[in-house]
């Protein structure tokens, strides 16, 4: 009995001591606090003047410490103005001008993405200018055709001497390349010592027999010795009128390209054509090409030809021989593709005489030109999807993708054709509003 009694007496001391700690939070702390609430409201009265002061303290400090950021990555914060080293874009006063790029209205928002980008990008405009352009080429150094000369048979006989041996042999003019035995050449020898024993005083006709002969190909020379000596000359000699390397004309060697090398065993080789044979009237005996004058021809690619003109000051390096580099002018560019070639070829004609570069050589060329007046844009400026250039034009506060017509890609710039008007303002970087070429969408 006396154990219960005392569990009682506990228990109604807790209780109690519960009510009073209630009344204490919840009904007697309220008042007090609502009292010393006022007695700080009058303390903040007087001194509202100091904390006043201390706030524009604080105002101006702000504004001598701007931050600034990148309005396409609001990650970036700097104490000064710069760019941003993610995008690239000039970092923006917070709470200034990025604004612009938030006050967009609904319905460009709504715009399809793949037609409309939102964004405060650099922008250009179309330059209008003259672009001095550098062209790289290849080529190689050929005979001048226009120096090439023939050694033909003015009449039909047999061969009875023959003074050169090999191809490529060099001639010089006026040099013996053969003795030809001709029926009919001895016909006009006789024609004409005929006349001199039987009509000497006949001097129109003598004179019409000498000339005949010197048609046919003999020398005045030879002429008044045969009217001298009053004897044929039973072999007629024929002489180079051309100072080059010999080439052979016959029908079993055929004429190759400007510059082409034929094998080094046929190049070598005797001549086709032996004393005793016979050789028509008319028949190309030999072409003799000079050394010294030759050209050489440059391979300028398709996409680059409409920078080349005639005129250009050409610096061409022989590759056999780096030192003999030596200055020209484009002198002649071939209208047409040559067959299987994807390239337009320019000639440079150039004395050889004193350098002596061997036909043949491959060679280096470096072409100065200046393209005629046009628009250009940075290549950065403009997307290529294939077939379609597009760049992105600057509307409202955003970009809207637009097409127009290239022509020619120059260093890091390219040439506008159409599409776009100086008045234009297109994003200086295309590439930045698009992560991919096919979500491009354009009006055709």
């Amino acid at each position: 009995m006396k154990t219960k009694k005392i569990v009682i007496i506990i228990s109604s001391v807790v209780l109690l001591l519960t009510v009073v700690a209630w009344l204490y939070f919840k009904v007697l702390l309220p008042k007090n606090n609502t009292s010393h609430e006022g007695m700080a409201g009058m303390e903040n009265m007087n001194t509202g003047k100091d904390k006043m002061g201390d706030k524009n303290l604080n105002t101006s400090g702000e504004q001598e410490k701007a931050i600034y950021t990148c309005p396409m990555h609001p990650e970036i914060i700097r104490d000064a103005p710069g760019s941003c080293p993610i995008c690239g874009m000039t970092l923006v006063k917070k709470g200034g001008t990025e604004k612009m790029i938030t006050e967009v209205d609904l319905n460009t928002l709504l715009q399809p993405s793949n037609e409309f980008v939102v964004s405060s990008i650099p922008v250009t405009t179309l330059q209008t200018e003259r672009q001095p352009v550098e062209v790289d080429a290849l080529g190689v150094i050929s005979y001048d055709t226009r120096q090439v000369g023939t050694i033909s048979a003015r009449y039909a006989g047999r061969i009875e001497k023959l003074y050169v041996r090999y191809r490529f042999q060099k001639v010089t003019k006026g040099q013996r390349i053969m003795d030809i035995y001709s029926p009919e050449l001895m016909t006009a020898q006789q024609n004409l010592l005929f006349l001199l024993r039987n009509d000497a005083t006949n001097a129109p006709l003598i004179s019409a027999s000498q000339q005949r002969l010197m048609l046919l190909g003999m020398t005045s020379t030879q002429v008044a010795g045969i009217s001298q000596s009053g004897k044929p000359l039973l072999a007629v000699p024929v002489y180079s009128g051309y100072t080059g390397h010999i080439h052979e004309a016959t029908a079993t060697m055929a004429p190759l390209p400007p510059g082409a090398m034929r094998d080094v065993t046929i190049t070598t080789d005797e001549l086709s054509l032996r004393p005793g044979m016979y050789i028509q009237k008319g028949q190309s005996l030999f072409s003799v090409y000079n050394p010294n004058k030759v050209w050489a021809t440059l391979n300028i690619y398709a996409d680059m030809h409409m920078l080349v003109q005639k005129g250009d000051t050409v610096v061409i390096v022989p590759e056999t021989a780096p030192a003999k580099k030596f200055r020209g002018k484009i002198d002649f560019i071939e209208p047409f593709f040559r067959q299987g070639s994807k390239t337009i070829t320019a000639r440079v004609y150039f004395d050889n005489s004193t350098m002596q570069v061997p036909i043949g050589s491959q060679v280096r060329a470096t072409i100065f030109s200046t393209f005629e007046q046009a628009s250009w844009l940075p290549s950065s400026a403009v997307v290529s999807l294939g077939a379609d250039k597009v760049v992105f034009v600057k509307q409202g506060g955003g970009f809207k993708a637009h097409k127009l017509i290239t022509g020619l890609a120059y260093k890091d710039k390219i040439q506008v054709v159409s599409g776009l008007t100086i008045k234009d303002t297109v994003a200086q970087n295309a590439q930045f509003l698009t992560d991919s070429e096919s979500f491009i969408k354009i009006n055709q």
